[in-house]
């Protein structure tokens, strides 16, 4: 795929997300806001529209968290379909926190911050990894390691904008 076929599909999909991009709690995970936890007190936003993390490594699919399993990590909270699943996140966080941020993997690799579909994901070398829908899947799929290498020296400079303020 050229370099402007790539720019033009980051640019499509930006434009598809308008104003239908997630409300972010800092711009370095990918959520939305309005949660409660199940003490009644406010909480950062959902990570992962609310999926467990940890079942896609021990279930092999997305697995729709409950709030009476959350957690806050950074400036997310985590949802999660057992107590089993909730303390093997605490014992170790970073294995499950999806790689950046949350946000589309292969949208980073083109310098940009697109909403992960908790629905496309892929675990590779023990990271879990989303992207936006099965379209942009499908072309990240056809280079993982490149797409995750571009994305890799992407990552930190966009790590701490809104997606606004990238160009």
């Amino acid at each position: 795929m050229s370099l402007k076929t790539t720019s033009l599909i980051a640019l499509a999909v930006a434009g598809l997300l308008g104003a239908a991009a997630p409300v972010l709690a800092g711009p370095e995970v990918n959520t939305s806001t309005g949660i409660v936890l199940a003490d009644g007190k406010p909480a950062a936003g959902l990570a992962v529209r609310g999926h467990d993390v940890v079942a896609y490594f021990t279930e092999s699919k997305p697995v729709k968290g409950d709030s009476k399993f959350s957690v806050a990590h950074g400036a997310a909270t985590y949802r999660f379909a057992s107590q089993a699943n909730l303390d093997m996140f605490k014992a170790n966080p970073a294995k499950f926190v999806p790689a950046y941020g949350g946000y589309c993997a292969y949208g980073v690799s083109v310098n940009a911050k697109f909403d992960g579909d908790p629905n496309n994901w892929k675990i590779v070398d023990g990271r879990l990894y989303l992207n936006l829908d099965d379209g942009i899947q499908a072309v990240w799929l056809k280079d993982v390691a490149g797409n995750i290498k571009k994305a890799e020296t992407v990552w930190p400079g966009i790590k701490d904008k809104a997606p606004s303020e990238i160009k």
